[in-house]
């Protein structure tokens, strides 16, 4: 297959982010160095890492690798639980992109609310500040539920562009979407294939037989469906191929509406007791 070109949607704050791209939690830093090249020949251009997977020198290298630009890549990173509050934010901010060896953030997330440590308005105020200064294209949260982000707003008056969290056809989130969609928000997708297992259920593998696609395709054409953006992960150069190898076919309401019957099936981690450092 050619390079795909992977259709982009528009965020709040005004700029352009390619709706599917490449996760890279559990991967090493030479895991991530050596499959970006790959990922960037078939047409990824969003990756997506964070401080606590500790590969964003290895994600750094990757898009050097590529060849292509800097400025074609969508690189996101996330704040640290310990690097939650003001200072220690702005802190963790300058060590990302020294990691990464870049000079600016496409989108910067806050990780995980923490609502025990009770810091991440704090932390929010030091995302507005690295907004202004430019150094960031756009910031946003990840595992936010709304009460958390209604917090923010009425705290700083600034919503986030992208809430990235657990959701697939085992977990729906019908509350988020519906809070997202209201507040313009785009909802990012975390481990969108349930690594993998998701697969094998049966509503999913005879709508594949039926689009003569693979099941994975499938689930990511049911995010996409729904406007959600998928991060799936995967260091194999074939199923990155057949990742991003779903622009050519759709899924019917009813046939989407099958895949989400399997809502319930997952445990939703709760972001109010998950405590990451």
């Amino acid at each position: 297959m050619g390079v795909v070109n992977v259709p982009t949607m528009t965020l709040r704050s005004g700029i352009d982010m390619p709706c599917l791209g490449l996760g890279t939690w559990t991967m090493t830093d030479t895991d991530a160095a050596n499959i970006i090249p790959v990922a960037a020949q078939l047409g990824y251009r969003m990756i997506d890492t964070a401080a606590v997977y500790q590969n964003e020198r290895g994600v750094g290298q990757g898009v050097r690798r590529s060849g292509a630009p800097r400025e074609e890549f969508f690189i996101t990173s996330k704040v640290n639980g310990r690097d939650h509050g003001y200072d220690r934010t702005l802190k963790a901010f300058d060590e990302t992109l020294a990691r990464l060896d870049v000079d600016y953030l496409d989108l910067y997330l806050i990780h995980w609310p923490m609502p025990m440590r009770d810091l991440y308005v704090e932390t929010w105020k030091a995302f507005l500040r690295i907004l202004a200064d430019g150094r960031t294209k756009a910031i946003g949260v990840s595992n936010f539920t709304p009460a958390y982000i209604d917090r923010i707003v009425a705290e700083t008056g600034f919503a986030p562009a992208v809430n990235q969290i657990q959701l697939n056809p085992r977990v729906t989130q019908q509350a988020s979407r519906a809070y997202a969609a209201e507040h313009g928000i785009t909802l990012q997708t975390w481990r969108p294939l349930c690594q993998g297992d998701l697969l094998a259920e049966r509503v999913v593998r005879e709508t594949a037989e039926r689009h003569h696609k693979t099941p994975a395709q499938i689930v990511l054409r049911w995010h996409l469906e729904q406007g959600l953006s998928p991060l799936p992960k995967s260091v194999n150069a074939d199923r990155l191929a057949t990742n991003i190898d779903v622009f050519d076919f759709s899924l019917s309401p009813a046939e989407i509406d099958a895949i989400s019957g399997l809502d319930g099936t997952e445990v939703a981690i709760d972001p109010a007791t998950t405590e990451i450092d």
